[in-house]
């Protein structure tokens, strides 16, 4: 059944927000975004693009593109320090079917070939407008902006601005703990795999990591995301003590960081992340659906936030596509992403105080039982598909290929 052809509003030019609009102007959708900066701009760390991301991507045609500029992860590997002891070693070879891999990819280079896409799409982007609160009006969703201004009225709104969206009503925590990160040039002679997320955690309160994240837009050279654990309620203190402590920190726990730590000269070079754990009751409301972060949000550990985001955009392609009514259209689309939601948010929540809490026995089971259980089949399969984002198979909903490769039945294009 030919879906309808809709006016349909994104709120917020990130990465599911940019993807959404993308995929609904190719079905023939009458797209606007809107997005508050004045120049729309990738915000955050880099990222991994897991295989059921990249065939996302590969739908709409930019998976190569992104490829060449993003660095190959085959895996995902982890010491407890200062006993050396391995207790993360999640390897994408373990795979069925094989041949998958993730990308470790500077959030630049995904933002800039989704948003190039969306501007040849000729779909309009309205910069400079706030997105504060939206309504029903008028057979159609209006959004409010600060500057007192209101759209005309939309037959559908897409709210991807994010976990703060003002769209969406409050729920959830705030974390205990955020990250510090940075962007470094990637030295190959470091010692580095150059194919892996790497870690060092000193219990579960303290942790650096290292991931390769390509070359990412007018960079000259491949580059890494350097990132590091602290409490939200510790972070004036860190702030305080200035950058030579930090790196000292940063250098006992793991030595070999050392060189990446020298090309950071000022403490401005470092961003703060916070992060909260929640799920929205309801992803859909009249003429409204919240996507990505907008509709769940959680901390980075499974490293799905952008992933999610890309298959909340092909759900709501497709159930467009499917339906030629709008309710039903939206509800098709927050069901065929349920199960898979919130099995992660509560993996998630499991899986967070292991690597990133104040608990003295959680690192201890990790470190001892963990740590050496997950080397023996099936925990190697089992994990490999939890951190690749394909437990569940989110995929098969879609219709999008196992590995990335384009499904002709099922194009988007």
């Amino acid at each position: 059944m030919p879906g309808m052809s809709w006016r349909i509003a994104i709120a917020g030019c990130g990465i599911g927000g940019l993807a959404a609009a993308l995929l609904c102007r190719r079905d023939g959708h009458r797209v606007t975004v809107y997005e508050r900066f004045g120049v729309p701009r990738p915000v955050g760390a880099g990222l991994i693009l897991q295989p059921p991301g990249l065939a996302v991507l590969h739908e709409l045609g930019l998976g190569e593109q992104v490829r060449q500029r993003a660095a190959r992860l085959d895996r995902l590997f982890g010491k407890a320090m200062p006993s050396g002891r391995v207790v993360l070693d999640v390897r994408y070879s373990a795979l069925v079917p094989g041949g998958q891999f993730g990308l470790g990819v500077h959030r630049a280079t995904l933002f800039e070939a989704l948003y190039d896409a969306t501007v040849a799409a000729g779909i309009r982007i309205e910069t400079n407008h706030t997105v504060v609160s939206s309504h029903v009006s008028g057979g159609g969703r209006v959004l409010a902006f600060d500057a007192g201004e209101a759209s005309a009225p939309f037959d559908l709104v897409v709210d991807a601005l994010g976990t703060r969206s003002p769209l969406a009503p409050p729920c959830g925590r705030e974390l205990d703990y955020g990250a510090l990160w940075t962007n470094v040039e990637w030295l190959e002679d470091a010692g580095f795999d150059a194919a892996a997320l790497e870690q060092r955690y000193r219990a579960a309160s303290v942790m650096v990591g290292v991931m390769p994240v390509g070359t990412p837009p007018r960079a000259t050279a491949p580059q890494a995301t350097l990132f590091w654990s602290i409490r939200a309620d510790r972070f004036d203190a860190w702030r305080a003590a200035g950058l030579a402590a930090w790196k000292t920190d940063v250098e006992r726990l793991w030595p070999q960081t050392a060189p990446l730590l020298a090309q950071i000269t000022s403490i401005e070079q470092l961003t703060f992340a916070r992060y909260a754990h929640r799920t929205l009751p309801r992803a859909v409301e009249e003429r409204l659906i919240h996507i990505g972060d907008a509709w769940r949000s959680t901390s980075p550990q499974l490293g799905q936030g952008a992933n999610m985001a890309l298959l909340d955009a092909c759900a709501l392609a497709l159930a467009l596509r499917s339906q030629r009514d709008l309710t039903a259209a939206l509800d098709m689309a927050a069901a065929l992403r349920r199960f898979h939601v919130r099995l992660y948010q509560v993996l998630s929540a499991l899986f967070t105080p292991v690597y990133q809490s104040d608990s003295r026995v959680l690192p201890m089971l990790r470190d001892r039982l963990v740590g050496p259980l997950s080397k023996l089949w099936p925990a190697t399969r089992i994990l490999a598909t939890l951190v690749s984002g394909r437990l569940g198979d989110p995929q098969r909903a879609l219709g999008l290929a196992a590995t990335g490769r384009y499904r002709s039945a099922r194009s988007i294009s």
